[in-house]
């Protein structure tokens, strides 16, 4: 678990001041700044270094249905149960559908978000990062002025347990997206814990063994905006990565793909099923289910 930050002090370290990329487009440009051109991806091994076609359907990373998870009928949830032990050992990655979150706050929350980023530059200013934060508008570990930049912006803040919240930046967001989020954040920790508690029962670990470890556990949300790129093959919407957190729920706002998952040294295009969430296992989660289970989760690196 993360230890709290203390008043006025970020847990996550600071991040430098950048220019917004939603910006810099509003005006039309034919050429990208130095700054965000991003040398190709290498491993070492160009041959492994490739990308699937998603017309590949053999090769999309595994749904689970949380309803036949949740179902009184045992044969159907020890199916999806073993689903999800195969997702969570070979992948890291799943996609999840029927997940019991309302498709009316799903539509909110995109929606919302959508009108957020889209408030007047000034507006946005209230909510812009801090010297020594990373939370609120900009990009994250920033730590050179040399250092690449992705083709994206940011807005992350503490959502959970309130007493984290920056004063100046979840209080002061605008109505209706405040109690929106609010609900949202809400639901998504409960969808958490019902997902980490099946996670045990896939694994045979003891019964709350690893959700103990997270029912008082830190919340955070980031949103990111990729602006349209007159020049796409030169940069990076998000940097590879891995998540070093517990468990990420990823719900993507419109239909634009982009989420590519790194497997057996190929990038697979994600392409996100109608409603559903995509989650992945994050390095914290993965070393923990492996000291309770022995059994080892794969963590899969991402990028956009």
């Amino acid at each position: 678990m993360e230890e709290k930050a203390s008043a006025g002090k970020s847990m996550y370290g600071g991040s430098l001041l950048v220019p917004s990329v939603q910006e810099l487009v509003k005006k039309p440009i034919t050429t990208i700044p130095p700054r965000y051109i991003q040398p190709h991806h290498q491993d070492g091994n160009q041959e492994h270094e490739m990308i699937i076609n998603s017309d590949h359907h053999a090769h999309q990373i595994p749904s689970i249905d949380m309803q036949k998870l949740l179902s009184q009928e045992s044969t159907s949830s020890e199916s999806e149960l073993a689903r999800l032990h195969f997702a969570c050992k070979e992948w890291g990655f799943f996609q999840l559908v029927n997940h019991g979150v309302s498709s009316s706050l799903v539509g909110k929350i995109k929606t919302e978000i959508q009108d957020f980023f889209n408030l007047p530059t000034e507006e946005k200013k209230k909510f812009w990062q801090q010297p020594g934060d990373v939370e609120g508008f900009g990009q994250a570990f920033v730590i050179s002025e040399d250092q690449k930049l992705d083709w994206a912006d940011m807005f992350f803040l503490n959502t959970l347990p309130v007493q984290l919240r920056r004063p100046h930046l979840f209080p002061k967001l605008p109505s209706p997206f405040r109690e929106t989020f609010e609900t949202y954040s809400l639901e998504l920790k409960n969808l958490a814990m019902t997902i980490l508690s099946h996670m045990e029962k896939a694994l045979q670990t003891e019964a709350k063994e690893v959700t103990n470890l997270f029912e008082d556990g830190l919340q955070a949300v980031r949103m990111n905006y990729y602006p349209p790129c007159p020049q796409p093959e030169t940069v990076i919407g998000l940097t590879p990565h891995s998540d070093p957190i517990g468990l990420t729920v990823l719900l993507q706002i419109n239909e634009m793909d982009g989420l590519q998952v790194k497997k057996d040294g190929i990038w697979f295009p994600v392409k996100p099923l109608p409603d559903a969430f995509i989650v992945n296992i994050g390095d914290i989660l993965e070393l923990l289910l492996f000291i309770f289970s022995g059994q080892v989760c794969a963590c899969m690196h991402g990028r956009l």
